[in-house]
């Protein structure tokens, strides 16, 4: 019957169509002795929409600490006792100085990305980001990205018009489970930030975290709302928990729990792209080539905003050491 589901799911998605609810969380539930057929498929779908082309991205922690928001698994919170760096955002100069050495480690993608709820109106702080676009857009051949936080409409035109390509704005995890990750910004505000971003032309990038607490039947139901909100990309992070943070204690999940999640997603989603993040190293361990056998068409490279990844040139290297081809490079 499992094998039947699979194959099932695995035409419908071939064939870009919907599978259902039910579907996918009976396959993000199936026994662990089905996971290699549950890959097989999800690597079929992937090569199917999105061929043997791996897109990396980078990011710069563009203006860290001091966040007032209340995530649980944050360090940049205010509320977190974790040691976290504090800086004023970058002028355009050292934003640019990322992007070119993001381009140097095989990325085609880089994004600037800044603590705290959002752009403040009256700081001058969101007229330096657009004049930090502007620079890249005249002085790096790059895909320029954002994380900025909340943002409204007129803010998403203006990031637009200013030469941005992708807004970035992660729903965290399902709307039910939400409450108990963040209690400083409502869900719908997130929804409307997407909302805006899409309004004004830009490619949306949202995803979430797994791994904080969450059951099977949120993980589908973030997945739900992601297929209803019609973003572009799905970054999929797994929580590496830190330090003094409220999930400082968290278990991290096993190497084939965040495989099998990653081949759900893409059967779900299959046309979209599937972006494996924050927390890949210490979940995914030795098993971490295998996130794109498992659906992925999308990593990070370089460090995340509070922890360290892996050396570009290696995971470049894990790329075309199983014949897949880094986008942009060559």
């Amino acid at each position: 019957m499992s094998r039947k589901l699979i194959e099932s799911c695995r035409e419908s998605a071939l064939r870009n169509e919907k599978i259902s609810e039910q579907d996918a969380l009976e396959l993000i539930t199936l026994p662990r002795e089905h996971i290699m057929d549950l890959i097989a498929a999800a690597d079929a779908v992937r090569r199917k929409h999105k061929g043997n082309r791996i897109s990396l991205c980078s990011i710069v922690n563009a203006r860290s600490g001091r966040c007032g928001e209340d995530c649980a698994f944050c360090p940049q919170s205010v509320f977190s006792k974790s040691e976290s760096p504090e800086y004023a955002l970058m002028g355009a100069d050292e934003i640019v100085s990322a992007a070119e050495k993001a381009i140097g480690d095989g990325a085609h993608k880089f994004g600037i990305v800044t603590s705290g709820k959002g752009p403040e109106k009256n700081n001058g702080d969101f007229e330096k980001i657009i004049a930090s676009i502007r620079s890249m857009k005249q002085n790096v051949g790059i895909h320029r990205c954002a994380s900025l936080g909340v943002i409204d409409s007129e803010q998403a035109v203006a990031l637009k018009e200013a030469g941005l390509d992708e807004f970035h704005h992660n729903l965290e995890t399902a709307r039910s489970f939400y409450p108990k990750i963040c209690s400083t910004r409502d869900y719908d505000e997130n929804v409307a930030t997407i909302a805006a971003a899409k309004s004004a032309g830009l490619r949306v990038c949202c995803g979430g975290i797994l791994g904080m607490g969450e059951t099977p039947v949120q993980r589908i139901e973030l997945a739900s709302e992601l297929r209803e909100l019609g973003v572009d990309s799905i970054p999929l992070n797994f929580l590496n928990p830190v330090e003094g943070t409220k999930l400082e204690k968290s278990e991290r999940l096993k190497p084939l729990e965040v495989l099998q999640i990653i081949a759900v997603f893409r059967l779900f989603l299959p046309d979209r792209d599937i972006k494996v993040a924050g927390g890949r190293e210490v979940n995914l361990r030795d098993l971490q080539s295998w996130m794109f056998f498992a659906g992925a068409n999308s990593t990070m490279v370089g460090n995340y905003l509070t922890t360290t990844g892996r050396n570009a040139e290696d995971d470049v290297r894990m790329v075309e050491d199983l014949g897949l081809e880094v986008v942009g490079r060559g």
